[in-house]
């Protein structure tokens, strides 16, 4: 699974997916598993297909939020 190797690589997972991520989460919170992190990115808001505006929004993400503890947090990307 994704989300549990990134866990273990100390890695934040980036994904569209919202189907099968936010159950897998709220399951892991309720048996109080930690993650890395996981940042939600909306197919609406950033095409899968658009690339450059994927790596722009995750470039501005760092900058603003580098010095933050990733563990647990859950993010929507935005553009």
């Amino acid at each position: 699974m994704c989300l549990q190797e990134a866990s273990v690589q100390g890695l934040t997972l980036v994904t569209y997916d919202l189907r099968t991520i936010p159950p897998l989460l709220k399951r892991w919170a309720e048996e109080g598993q930690l993650h890395a992190g996981v940042i939600f990115v909306d197919e609406k808001t950033i095409s899968p297909a658009d690339i450059g505006g994927r790596v722009k929004a995750l470039t501005f993400l760092v900058r603003q939020t580098c010095a933050w503890d990733w563990t647990d947090r859950i993010l929507f990307l935005r553009r």
